[in-house]
């Protein structure tokens, strides 16, 4: 009886979480990673905030050297911070779907996975009056849900992370992985809250500190940021 029932229970993990993680994670399937059909064009999108502290702080770096950005934002902070998802919008950014609770996909039902989508895209219509197009996984996963009910948003994942909700190495090591990672074509994930599981809350700063360094310096002079919407037309 126990292994009939610890056979069931590992075919349904294997379908709901395995399955999905194969196909979006090492085949590609479902998700968008890159553009490379990009002409010496990058894209910033940023996780986890809003932050009261750090995402306005990184919203005047965008605006001082007008890049356009996108946030993928966890509905439950943009309901306690609606007036930075309005500058976010006001200022030209672009706002996708992080779940409304930074919740591990793996451990959401169906239902509870539609929720946490459908909440973070109504919120942020009602605050920006603009209705999302993106979505974005927390961590990156998803479970068969998603992959079997059509969705109107589309999945973006990344091509270049630099662990940056950890301080360890600090910004300048952050600098040289993003110089190093970063090519034509590149999807670059950065955090601008820290208070999700396993960051360090203070990170957001030195993230900020080795984009601002990179900015001043003119490293990525080669390269012309886009919006993402912008960037995936290409």
């Amino acid at each position: 009886m126990l292994t009939t029932i610890f056979k069931i229970i590992l075919i349904v993990f294997t379908l709901y979480c395995v399955l999905p993680f194969l196909l979006t994670r090492i085949l590609n399937f479902f998700v968008v990673k890159k553009n490379p059909q990009a002409k010496n064009e990058i894209t910033l999108t940023f996780d986890d905030g809003p932050d009261p502290i750090y995402t306005p702080l990184l919203l005047d770096l965008l605006e001082k050297y007008k890049i356009k950005a996108t946030f993928f934002i966890v509905g439950s902070k943009a309901k306690k911070h609606p007036d930075i998802i309005k500058r976010m919008s006001n200022e030209g950014h672009l706002i996708g779907i992080h779940n409304y609770d930074h919740t591990y996909n793996w451990f959401n039902s169906p239902l509870r996975s539609k929720y946490e989508i459908d909440k973070t895209a109504k919120l942020i219509n009602e605050i920006t009056g603009e209705s999302p197009n993106y979505y974005r996984p927390p961590w990156g996963i998803l479970n068969l849900y998603h992959l079997i009910f059509p969705s109107k948003y589309k999945t973006i994942l990344w091509s270049v992370m630099v662990g940056d909700w950890k301080v360890k190495g600090g910004s300048q090591r952050l600098k040289r992985e993003l110089q190093s990672k970063i090519k034509n074509g590149s999807i670059i994930v950065l955090h601008d809250s820290g208070e999700t599981f396993g960051a360090d809350q203070h990170a957001p700063k030195q993230m900020i500190q080795a984009l601002e360094e990179l900015l001043d310096e003119n490293v990525l002079k080669d390269f012309e940021f886009v919006r993402l919407d912008h960037f995936l037309q290409k």
